[in-house]
């Protein structure tokens, strides 16, 4: 009698656990979405994107979600839909107890800004293209070259991430000019000179050369003494002095830890120095 009492008992809980959630299910299927809220995460004064911003976005998509039952509303859809946003880096969307769409974001923060012929746009750390606009600068590096499919643009971003964590090279690189794949500038702000790193291979080393060449070379022979410095060779640095177009080089062995301060000048007629020339006849071999 008392196991039969128990069964009663466990079925009348348990109908009365299927009767509440199904009460509670067709209860907040009547509720109504009554607002939307919006909260960027990243917002300064040099935001771009705005709440109503965000709200005009998902109308041209069809998102009206006030007035709408809460049921009816697909929140993963409204956060894929945002983070396709060429402006948003992250959305994140979730239904309150007070039946409002809580959306939060965070605005594109960019590393570099693209020139390209007449196209200018900003890139930012994941390689996301940004087209830039009239109502918005960022203060980020500038990349101006021609960009093509097989060599995009976002191909410089381990370049300019490594500068920026450099001290030296950060406060003075600017700016970076593409000829091409093979000729790859860094443009510092200051002292008019630029500098040749040659392709992204190993652009490691050949930075960790220009900074040996900026602390024990420069301050001695003057930072307005060349106008080009060329790391993309082996093992040593090209420099072209400003007037006289002399080449001069520092030849550096794989286990030198700082260059030779004495720099000797190969040749003074003014054209490439033999050693550069066999060292890209060599298919400009990294060290």
């Amino acid at each position: 009698m008392k196991k039969i009492i128990q069964y009663i008992i466990i079925l009348i809980l348990t109908a009365l656990l299927a009767w509440g959630i199904y009460w509670a299910h067709t209860k907040a299927g009547d509720e109504l979405c009554t607002a939307v809220d919006v909260e960027i995460l990243n917002a300064d004064s040099t935001s771009f994107v705005t709440p109503e911003g965000i709200k005009s976005e998902l109308h041209s998509y069809g998102f009206n979600v006030v007035g709408k039952p809460l049921w009816q509303i697909n929140v993963n859809k409204i956060e894929q839909v945002l983070r396709k946003s060429r402006y948003l880096e992250t959305a994140n969307c979730a239904i309150n107890a007070n039946g409002h769409l809580i959306i939060r974001v965070t605005q594109m923060v960019p590393v570099m800004r693209i020139f390209d012929g007449y196209t200018s746009y900003y890139v930012n750390a994941n390689g996301k293209r940004m087209d830039a606009t009239p109502l918005y600068h960022a203060d980020v590096p500038v990349i101006q070259g021609h960009f093509t499919k097989e060599f995009p643009a976002t191909r410089l971003l381990p370049l300019v991430k490594y500068v920026s964590r450099d001290q030296l090279l950060n406060s003075l690189i600017t700016m970076y000019s593409v000829r091409d794949s093979d000729n790859i500038y860094c443009v510092p702000g200051i002292h008019g000179h630029v500098v040749n790193i040659g392709s992204m291979e190993n652009f490691e080393q050949k930075l960790s050369k220009l900074v040996l060449f900026y602390r024990k070379v420069l301050p001695d022979k003057g930072w307005e003494t060349y106008d080009t410095i060329s790391v993309k060779w082996d093992h040593q640095v090209v420099a072209t002095r400003r007037a006289k177009k002399v080449h001069t080089v520092i030849e550096l062995d794989s286990t030198d830890t700082e260059p030779d301060v004495e720099l000797s000048t190969l040749n003074g007629t003014g054209t490439e120095p033999q050693q550069e020339n066999k060292t890209q006849n060599n298919n400009n071999k990294k060290p």
